[in-house]
């Protein structure tokens, strides 16, 4: 490991997570809104920069904004108040000012680092139920080790293992959020080894972990309205900014750590093999402005690295282009790359959630129950509209025309797979919309051709009851109960006719089918009409529709097994 410190180190955790009601259902629009209401969160919304006063709008906010293509300046901060159009932006953002600090102990025989908290917000995205925390630390000084540990090991949800001590592995040893005296205000709970197995053991869901379930509080608290569900790995994608004296005198094995996040290790082994990392450079590797070997641009040299969940920018800590807040790379990292990562993590988990949804319904589908068919209809045509809402409003391949936002937004989007998912996802939603159309057509081909034999056979009263039109019986002098009488005694048995017609139509259909059939002997014309009138039919099976109705289907040969239509 080189003698390497950075001078700036700067790490923004990102959680997306998808909320749910107390019932497990799906929150009302209103539902955070009216948590805040109850004065219950130190969550505040943030006032929108381009709502507020003009002369406090600053040149990054100006450099944020140009950045973006105008569909994407769209759904970033939405369209001009009072302009018919797009209106506003379907993302609201929230943040907590009462944390100041986090203090961490990465091991127990280390001293504990005190991170700046510079920010801990919280994104809700409108229709999709998505929210997605980020929280951003700072520190200066610290060895090249310790930045490693700590991409490494801060972002854990909960532990996935414990070692034989006890103690969580892979884990920091203690996390605690400081308010700006300096007073703890959550500790973790990593090692509470029993806790964890009794809640998955209880719940068939992950336990959070005691800091990071106080932080997103109330949601998931006791009597809250809302619930937090886990979409993905337990593991909190990371963005880190790394200002070193001599980034170039990092090894590949160095560059490899920090591109995966991985733990602290010699800077001569690489973690994994020479066949698994020989395309490490091309596939995770953005070296457009990467030069250690030219003496005259090593000081603007910088490299940025991406592996799906982990989002490195490496740079010189001399160099101003790579240092400056406003208008340099950590100025980007902090405002444009960053809502690149925001944007390509969530469109990831918005399709997670949307291929859940899919799994919910169709688990829950059961064909001999009309209320679950119904409840399975209604699911995927909701499906069906929030995934075309998020097609038209949230996805997009191409967010910046500037080269490098260009090309890193399609190398992170190529590394989260989004698009393999979503034409998955699209595919399962097209495959389900097409058996509820498919089972429409089929209704309305059954109520055709009932439709049809009642029509045929009601031809023949209506040639039959035409005749008394032509005075067969002459009842114009009748008296009015004669009359009446009359009409009751044709209306009564034309009802019970048309009634037992419809009732009988599978049947009578059949034998239409086979007395207009030439091929047909007259005996098979003849056991088709008897069957019209048997008490149950031979060798059929009845079978539950996915409208709840009863489908048939004959049986071509006698068999101890239904055929299925």
């Amino acid at each position: 490991m080189p003698d390497l410190v950075a001078s700036a180190f700067r790490q923004i955790l990102l959680w997306p997570f998808q909320l749910v009601a107390a019932d497990g259902g799906r929150p009302t629009a209103h539902a955070w809104d009216d948590l805040l209401r109850t004065g219950r969160t130190a969550w505040k919304e943030v006032d929108d920069e381009f709502t507020g006063d003009p002369h406090a709008f600053q040149a990054r906010h100006y450099h944020e904004f140009v950045a973006f293509l105008p569909y994407v300046q769209r759904f970033l901060y939405g369209d001009e108040p009072g302009v018919h159009g797009y209106g506003e932006s379907p993302m609201r953002v929230f943040r907590r000012g009462d944390v100041a600090s986090m203090r961490v102990l990465l091991t127990d025989d280390a001293a504990p680092i005190t991170f700046e908290v510079a920010h801990v917000d919280l994104y809700f995205f409108s229709d999709l139920d998505i929210a997605i925390l980020a929280v951003e630390v700072a520190a200066a000084g610290l060895p090249l080790d310790i930045v490693q540990d700590a991409l490494f090991k801060m972002g854990r949800v909960y532990p996935a293992f414990w070692e034989d001590d006890g103690q969580a592995g892979n884990c920091p040893r203690r996390v605690e959020w400081l308010d700006a005296t300096g007073r703890t205000l959550a500790t973790s709970d990593y090692d509470a080894r029993a806790e964890y197995l009794h809640h998955v053991c209880a719940h068939r869901a992950p336990r959070l972990a005691a800091h990071w379930a106080w932080v997103v509080g109330p949601i998931d608290a006791e009597g809250s309205p809302l619930r937090l569900r886990q979409i993905e790995y337990y593991r909190m994608p990371v963005l880190a900014y790394v200002a070193l004296d001599r980034p170039e005198a990092l090894t590949r094995a160095d560059f490899v750590r920090l591109a995966f996040a991985m733990e602290a290790g010699p800077s001569d082994v690489p973690p994994y093999s020479p066949r698994y990392l020989v395309d490490f450079e091309s596939r995770h590797c953005y070296d457009r402005e990467w030069h250690p070997g030219n003496e005259a641009g090593r000081r603007q040299s910088l490299r940025f690295l991406c592996c799906g969940h982990a989002f490195v920018a490496v740079g010189p800590a001399g160099s101003g282009y790579f240092t400056n807040a406003e208008t340099g790379v950590l100025g980007q990292f902090r405002h444009e790359l960053f809502l690149l990562g925001v944007i390509a993590h969530f469109h990831r988990a918005a399709l997670l959630m949307l291929s859940e949804r899919l799994t919910v319904a169709i688990s829950g589908l059961d064909f001999q129950d009309k209320g679950s068919v119904r409840t399975f209809r209604r699911a995927i045509r909701q499906s069906l509209e929030q995934f075309l809402r998020f097609t038209h409003r949230y996805w997009f391949h191409e967010v910046s025309d500037q080269g490098r936002a260009r090309e890193l937004f399609r190398m992170w989007t190529a590394h989260l797979d989004t698009d393999r998912l979503y034409s998955e996802v699209r595919e399962e939603i097209q495959d389900m919309n097409q058996y509820l159309e498919a089972g429409s057509t089929r209704r309305q081909t059954d109520t055709v051709v009932r439709l049809t034999v009642v029509t045929t056979f009601g031809l023949i009263g209506t040639v039959a009851t035409g005749f008394l039109g032509m005075n067969l019986i002459a009842a114009a002098d009748e008296p009015l109960p004669a009359k009446i009488g009359y009409f009751l005694a044709v209306l009564v048995p034309a009802i019970a006719l048309t009634v037992l017609t419809i009732a009988k139509s599978g049947r009578l259909a059949e034998f239409l089918d086979a007395l207009s059939d030439e091929r047909e002997p007259p005996r098979a014309k003849l056991a088709a009409l008897r069957r019209v009138w048997a008490s149950r039919e031979p060798r059929r099976a009845t079978r539950r529709g996915d409208d709840g109705g009863a489908r048939r289907s004959a049986a071509a040969a006698p068999s101890p097994h239904p055929v299925q239509p």
